[in-house]
């Protein structure tokens, strides 16, 4: 049994990586990087390094063969590319006779207007359409998303926020990493769909624990969008970033992330990660960064 992990030098696989080798021996695991340069650690712990370029197919078909079980983690840049590069995976998987495709996609991919969510819809459909067995792990938001607003509260600025009420369900993506893990690695995840949210709250919620966490009071500055873009222009966000970032916020007031499942538990076999406890990590690291 040969299980496959892409992008594995990302910040999600990476992390799914070290799950991975917690649950199944060096030998039946492989990786596909865009540089193997990058996972040359890996290599050295017995990690098969293949090479796999979403842009570059024929390496794709390459590195998916002999490969019974594949986790495709989605990559970055504009829903354009995304869905090109993502088609050039689902592919190759096909080709390679891939018996296993988990997929990691957003919550309520199928129906959703989050302005990140037509790249996994299309993904998504691509997969289903190969007949090849499948788990859509349709992924909340990471809580590390949110680092740059803590390292502006723990500079003195306040929350600065056009979502409203808006909520998300955030959770650590070491949670993301092992929920994907044990997909890949376990039985009876065929044709299933796994909705991982964390508990839902508001910005205003969250900001609130990063205060308990900081032990100091954040002021919530709730602005609209126009106002929010002029905000994150002033803090040095490039141009070209900011109307993601408005897009998010946008999302998050429309409740494209408020989706509440226990789907999380059921893979970790645990509770989710305490919101509070994950953000005491995420201080603890940008404080040691500081120093």
């Amino acid at each position: 049994m040969k299980l496959l992990v892409t992008g594995a030098t990302g910040q999600l696989g990476s992390k799914v990586v070290e799950a991975l080798l917690k649950r199944v021996p060096t030998s039946q695991l492989a990786v596909s990087v865009r540089n193997p340069d990058k996972a040359k650690d890996l290599q050295s712990r017995g990690v098969e390094v293949r090479r796999g370029d979403f842009d570059q197919p024929e390496t794709l078909n390459a590195a998916f063969q002999g490969v019974d079980r594949l986790l495709i983690i989605s990559a970055d840049g504009d829903n354009e590319t995304r869905i090109r590069q993502h088609g050039h995976a689902v592919a190759a998987a096909q080709q390679a006779q891939v018996k296993f495709i988990a997929y990691t996609s957003i919550v309520n991919a199928q129906e959703s207007r989050n302005l990140l969510a037509p790249t996994h819809k299309a993904t998504e459909q691509a997969i289903l359409k190969t007949g090849i067995p499948y788990s859509f792990l349709r992924n909340n938001w990471y809580l590390e998303n949110e680092t740059s607003s803590i390292q502006a509260v723990m500079a003195g600025a306040p929350w600065v926020t056009s979502a409203g009420e808006g909520k998300v369900g955030w959770a650590p993506r070491q949670d993301y990493a092992e929920a994907a893990a044990a997909v890949l690695a376990g039985e009876g995840h065929e044709k299933t769909v796994y909705e991982l949210s964390g508990k839902l709250m508001t910005q205003a919620g969250l900001a609130s624990i990063v205060g308990e966490v900081l032990g100091k009071e954040i002021t919530v500055q709730q602005t609209d969008d126009a106002k929010y873009a002029e905000i994150m222009k002033s803090a040095g966000v490039p141009d070209f970033v900011i109307p993601l970032l408005v897009g998010i916020q946008q999302g998050i007031r429309e409740g494209t992330l408020e989706v509440e499942s226990d789907d999380f538990e059921k893979l970790l076999g645990r509770p989710v990660t305490p919101i509070r406890q994950a953000l005491g990590e995420i201080v603890r690291q940008l404080q040691a960064g500081q120093a």
